[in-house]
């Protein structure tokens, strides 16, 4: 039996984490508040609604991001993000007034050779790596078997997948594509696979690398991909636990 082992959203990309219990999907939507906001940096050139993940400070070029973990609360659009370096910073990134406190709790993270942090927007839409609205599904079997190989218990937070699938023989979830899963009574139609950046080369505990995750994947499965991107094509409400079918 296939099951939904963990939910997890990035209310910023790429700054931050949460899991959550349950969640409602909407068709053609990214997964609530997931990537809802994203931060520009000085050399972004942005164009209306979504852009390419390069416009961005993100963790394929400031591995410390990796380590910030969030909280949104949803009602009042207050986020508070923490990291080990740094105090806990709770602000409201719709909030002009609250981009400045926002952009020096960020700084101390940004290596000095990469495009400072300059402003936080957003698309109407998640800011995800993919141009279509996706929620990526991921699965454990296929992390426990890259972790063998490599001889290191990888975190699933490398990753900064949505939905945590139990239960798929490793390697299974490339074999969706084209096909529809369902969870409850939400159905989400698998589109293709996740070809990974250096990011997941970050310990998401400390921000430090300390695994060459892209030449693993190459070498054990002969690409770098890992995970696949599904969208919504019947909504509904899917929990922990749920199970899954093919």
């Amino acid at each position: 039996m296939i099951r939904l082992a963990a939910i997890y959203r990035h209310p910023i990309k790429a700054h931050g984490r949460e899991e959550l219990a349950s969640v409602l999907l909407s068709t053609g939507a990214c997964l609530p508040f997931d990537r809802h906001w994203a931060v520009a940096h000085e050399a972004a050139r942005l164009v209306e609604g979504w852009n390419r993940c390069a416009n961005f400070s993100r963790g394929a070029k400031v591995p410390a991001l990796m380590a910030i973990t969030s909280a949104l609360e949803e009602t009042t659009r207050t986020l508070t993000l923490r990291h080990p370096d740094r105090p806990d910073l709770t602000f409201r990134p719709d909030d002009a007034a609250d981009l400045p406190r926002f952009l020096d709790w960020v700084r101390p993270l940004m290596p000095p050779d990469r495009a400072a942090s300059d402003r936080i927007v957003t698309a109407g839409r998640g800011m995800t790596d993919s141009p279509f609205p996706s929620i990526s599904l991921l699965s454990t079997s296929t992390l426990g078997d890259l972790s063998a190989r490599m001889g290191q218990d990888l975190s699933r937070h490398r990753w900064r997948g949505n939905l945590w699938l139990d239960g798929l023989p490793p390697l299974a979830e490339r074999d969706l594509v084209g096909r529809e899963i369902t969870i409850g009574t939400t159905r989400l139609r698998v589109e293709e696979p996740i070809t990974r950046c250096r990011a997941t080369m970050a310990d998401p505990d400390t921000g430090v690398i300390d695994a060459d995750t892209l030449a693993a994947l190459h070498e054990a499965y002969g690409h770098r991909d890992f995970g696949v991107y599904a969208t919504v094509v019947a909504g509904g409400t899917i929990r922990a636990g749920d199970e899954v079918r093919v």
